[in-house]
């Protein structure tokens, strides 16, 4: 008994010691950011995502949400300055900030344009307000090389590069490089920006800065420089200074084609028999449905459908050049029409004496038709004189990212990303 008495004595008094030496512990209360999504404060509303259905109105939408006829009304000729309602478009995604109570009535309208770019329509109160709101983008200057081993499309989805950029460097080189005739072996580097939305939500991309294509053996240099700086119109120029862009495309065609018959005038056709007839155009095989594009600014002077041409559109360019394009599956222009190079002014058919798909293209020069490929065709204006010191200096960096061990390419990849900019 007086053993046990001790035990419990000691007990009582380690408990006791031990309660004393235990400190609470105090957990500073952490407060949480508020969020805000489009410059308003989140919480303060119930948030509504969707999309737009076929058929679907802005007025329908708003109506869903507890804003009725004639407010609707009201909000869509607040605004029509800014947003017509009316171009809403069935996919784009919307958001709505609505009301916490029990009506959750709609106050927000959200119409996401893009990734970038959304319309925000205030009709809280009394005052209705639109504007354009744009992400916070990030810019980053990424650089790429890669090496040809099929073609320049395949090489490009091995960077997991988009086409929109493929066919951004398709529209620098189309006066300078004919990318079907890329070979294996001929390597690229490429330096352009991409763009992003809280750092990882891809945006698209920026500029193109510059370029360099090395094929059969020639080095082919592009790089972006505004030279009028009133206009603010960026060109591109080689590493000497000369402007790539030319007076004339090298193809009506601007990607995924091939050239099944050149300007031959004792060439067979096996369409009239294997009879010799003089071919004074130059075909380009392409799917039917293909984009046709003019080669160069000019009025169109013929759009029409005739005997063994099809369908076909022919420009004045000036007093020296036109050009012809042939076998249609439908024309675009009209006559009489101004079109600027690049311009899509029909699609590729068989309309007509063809065999198959394609366009041909016919070169006039002076009156007569020529073989475009033989001719020495007037370029673009050169950069001037007093400005080729300063592109000089202004590419010199650019030009040393391009030669920096261009030729060691084992595979396609991603070399550097570097430049961030808010």
């Amino acid at each position: 008994m007086k053993n046990t008495t001790l035990l419990l004595v000691l007990i009582l008094s380690f408990l006791s010691c031990k309660k004393d030496e235990i400190k609470p512990i105090i957990v500073p209360k952490i407060e949480k950011k508020p969020e805000y999504r489009y410059g308003y404060k989140i919480e303060n509303f119930k948030v509504i995502q969707d999309t737009i259905k076929s058929g679907e109105s802005f007025g329908a939408i708003l109506d869903r949400h507890h804003v009725y006829y004639p407010k609707i009304n009201k909000i869509a000729s607040s605004i029509k300055d800014v947003f017509d309602v009316r171009r809403v478009r069935a996919g784009k995604p919307y958001t709505i900030l609505a009301s916490k109570d029990s009506l959750e009535e709609a106050k927000v309208f959200i119409y996401k344009d893009n990734k970038i770019k959304a319309t925000v329509v205030d009709f809280s109160d009394s005052i209705i307000k639109a504007h354009t709101y744009l992400q916070p983008i990030k810019t980053i200057e990424r650089i790429v090389e890669g090496k040809i081993y099929s073609n320049f499309s395949n090489s490009m989805d091995s960077l997991h590069l988009s086409a929109n950029l493929m066919y951004e460097i398709a529209d620098i080189y189309a006066w300078t490089l004919d990318f079907y005739k890329l070979q294996k072996g001929d390597t690229f580097k490429l330096i352009f920006e991409e763009k992003y939305i809280k750092d990882s939500l891809f945006a698209g991309y920026g500029k193109v800065k510059a370029a360099y294509f090395k094929h059969n053996g020639v080095d082919l240099y592009a790089f972006r420089f505004i030279a009028d700086s009133v206009q603010g119109i960026p060109e591109y120029y080689n590493e000497k200074g000369d402007m790539l862009r030319s007076q004339f495309l090298k193809s009506p065609i601007k990607f995924q084609y091939r050239i099944s018959s050149r300007y031959n005038l004792k060439r067979r056709i096996a369409y009239y028999g294997n009879r010799i007839k003089p071919h004074r155009g130059t075909d380009f095989a392409a799917n039917i449905g293909t984009e046709i594009l003019a080669t160069a600014s000019g009025t169109v002077i013929k759009s029409e459908r005739r005997g063994g041409n099809g369908n076909y559109v022919k420009i004045k360019h000036n007093n020296t050049y036109s050009t012809q394009y042939l076998h249609m599956k439908k024309r675009k222009v009209k006559k009489g029409q101004y079109v600027k190079q690049g311009d899509v002014i029909g699609w590729v058919g068989m309309t007509g004496n063809t065999g198959g798909p394609h366009v041909c293209y016919r070169f006039w020069k002076n009156g007569r038709e020529v073989d475009p490929f033989k001719q020495k065709l007037p370029a673009a204006e050169p950069l001037k004189k007093s400005l080729k010191p300063k592109y000089l200096e202004f590419i010199k960096t650019l030009k040393y990212q391009l030669d920096y061990k261009q030729l060691e390419v084992p595979e396609p990849k991603i070399i550097t990303k570097e430049i961030v900019q808010n």
